[in-house]
């Protein structure tokens, strides 16, 4: 997957069935995929770099103020 798509930041809610994978409370950077948006998934960059597909229902996107966005992203 290109690295170039959009990001939005989204907090983790449930991780039933990943719990090895997923923390919940945990925020994670999500890449645009409309394709996996069609099947209810969403795809999260884990903190390898690389990007898994889970159901959407386990996230919810956060708003966060620009700088502190950024500053996430950075990271």
């Amino acid at each position: 997957m290109a690295k170039t798509q959009t990001k939005q930041l989204v907090v983790c809610v449930d991780n039933d069935g990943y719990a090895v994978s997923l923390e919940k409370r945990k925020i994670y950077v999500a890449l645009r995929d409309p394709a996996a948006d069609k099947h209810g998934m969403l795809r999260i960059v884990d903190e390898s770099g690389e990007d898994y597909l889970y159901p959407k229902a386990f996230f919810r996107p956060i708003a966060l103020p620009l700088a502190v966005k950024r500053a996430v992203l950075a990271a």
